[in-house]
């Protein structure tokens, strides 16, 4: 590989593990429609996402999640269970990458990736939670083409400008360290109301039945 083809991998490895972190089944779709259209070329352990079998399985999983997740509250619990699915598969897929490169490369792709994956899904995650506390779905909504036409734009800039794609990731990366902890103090603060709030009606319905109870003695 020359210093270009480097790069290129490089790239494509990290928007593989960041994208897959926000929306695993576009990219898998989107990656294996490019290489099965030719538009690119991708490394060889990914094309069999570019088989039809695979295309049509990734595809039925585009539309299901791009309704999951435009349903205010139901999109927390589909990103609730992929917690488990997406961090391992942004993984596989940066590795997959540099199949054909030595194992120690194989291997630091697949931490890059792993930590990108865990870093995006757990920022979409905790970002979807705090503007589910609002009962509007117009917030929602946004944020969720934001996320679709992100991880796009993330996708095509990894196979045809990967200089500008590390740029924008690192940026990415920033605002999520950033983020993060204030996500983290933010439901913190709503989980305390919600459970100071269920304590205090609990309180109020076991005095309005002790004095309910009183009443009826007398």
């Amino acid at each position: 590989m020359d210093h270009l083809d480097t790069l290129q991998l490089i790239a494509l490895a990290a928007a593989l593990g960041w994208a897959s972190g926000v929306r695993l089944y576009a990219v898998l779709f989107v990656v294996g429609a490019v290489g099965y259209a030719g538009w690119f070329e991708i490394p060889e352990h990914l094309r069999v996402l570019s088989h039809p079998l695979v295309l049509c399985a990734s595809g039925f999983m585009v539309a299901a999640e791009f309704f999951a997740d435009k349903i205010p509250g139901f999109d927390s619990v589909w990103d609730l269970v992929h917690t488990l699915i997406r961090i391992p598969a942004g993984a596989v897929l940066a590795a997959s990458v540099f199949g054909d490169s030595p194992p120690a490369w194989m291997l630091a792709s697949a931490i890059l990736g792993g930590t990108l994956a865990t870093s995006s899904h757990f920022t979409k995650a905790g970002a979807r939670l705090a503007i589910n506390t609002s009962p509007e779905p117009v917030s929602n909504w946004a944020a969720s083409f934001g996320e679709d036409l992100l991880v796009g734009i993330l996708l095509y800039l990894a196979l045809a400008h990967p200089v500008a794609l590390l740029i924008v990731l690192a940026m990415l990366i920033v605002a999520s360290l950033w983020l993060l902890p204030k996500l983290w103090h933010f439901i913190r603060a709503v989980s305390a109301r919600i459970s100071r709030a269920s304590h205090g009606w609990r309180g109020t319905g076991a005095n309005g039945m002790a004095a309910t109870g009183k009443s009826a003695d007398v």
